[in-house]
Order: structure tokens, then C-alpha cells, then sequence
């Protein structure tokens, strides 16, 4: 037996793809999204590398509290992926040793620069000038275009 209620939820997108058509909208030329594809993972890396820097509960607690809202958006792919790429990025922080700090700068201003060389092809701003949590939604993005190339549904 159907309700209305059930036919106007299956009609209502997900979150998550209400984020993700959103955050496409500004990265729709091919060069941006390919600069995106890049620069975002070595921002998220960097970022990872700054806060383990200043201490690695700093680093642990943002990865946590990050989890927290992929696991909220409810799609268990997205999820496991960035644990995993969490898993990745502290492997990676960990093994810069005392060069994590200086590697870690030099990447994250480099990959913004990129960012905003991205944005300016792209003519349109940045998504997260209107809404913060769209840095969270970057790294989505790039997962969905490899999962979209593999054919995985998320």
C-alpha cells in the first residue's frame, strides 16, 4: 500500500546528490574538473599534513568529526572510500616525518592556487564561498567522476 508520504519521498533527491549537482554547477568546464580532480585530494592530504603538524589529535579529530558527516549523508560507498582515503592521508602525513610541516604548506597553497586558476577558467566561484560545507563536498566530487568512469553507484 502506497502513501502519499512514500511517493513524495521517493520523488525528493538525496542530500547528497542535491550537494553534488550543486557543487557540479561551478565545475562544469572539463580544465576545472581536471585541476579539481587533482588539487582537491592534495588539498585534503595537506590539510591532514597541517593539523598533524600542530598535533595528531588535531589531525584525528577533524578526520573523525569529517566521518561523521560523510556517514550522515548515507551513502555507504562514499563513506568507506573516504575512510580509506583518511587511512591513506595519515599513512602518507605520517611517513613526511619533519618534513610534514613545510611539504604539507607548500602542497596546500600550491593545490589552492590551483583551485582558483580552475575557478577563474571556470568563470564562477568557488562553492564554498556560499556554504562551508562544500569543502567537505569536493572530495565527493571527485570520487563521483571516478565512480561514474568505473560505473560504481553510490
Amino acid at each position: 500500500m502506497s502513501t502519499l508520504t512514500e511517493g513524495t519521498e521517493a520523488a525528493t533527491p538525496r542530500r547528497l546528490d542535491q550537494l553534488l549537482a550543486h557543487y557540479s554547477e561551478s565545475h562544469l568546464n572539463p580544465r576545472n574538473a581536471a585541476i579539481h580532480c587533482v588539487a582537491v585530494p592534495l588539498i585534503e592530504v595537506s590539510l591532514v599534513g597541517l593539523m598533524y603538524a600542530a598535533h595528531p589529535w588535531i589531525a584525528y579529530a577533524f578526520l573523525l568529526a569529517s566521518m561523521v558527516y560523510y556517514a550522515r549523508l548515507g551513502s555507504w560507498v562514499f563513506f568507506v572510500t573516504m575512510a580509506l582515503t583518511s587511512v591513506l592521508a595519515v599513512v602518507i602525513v605520517q611517513s613526511l616525518g619533519s618534513w610534514v610541516l613545510p611539504v604539507s604548506v607548500a602542497v596546500f597553497v600550491v593545490a589552492w592556487i590551483a583551485q582558483f586558476v580552475g575557478h577563474k577558467i571556470e568563470g564562477k566561484k568557488p562553492s564554498f564561498f556560499e556554504d562551508l560545507q562544500y569543502l567537505w563536498v569536493g572530495p565527493l566530487f571527485v570520487l563521483a567522476k571516478l565512480f561514474n568512469k568505473l560505473g560504481v553507484r553510490y
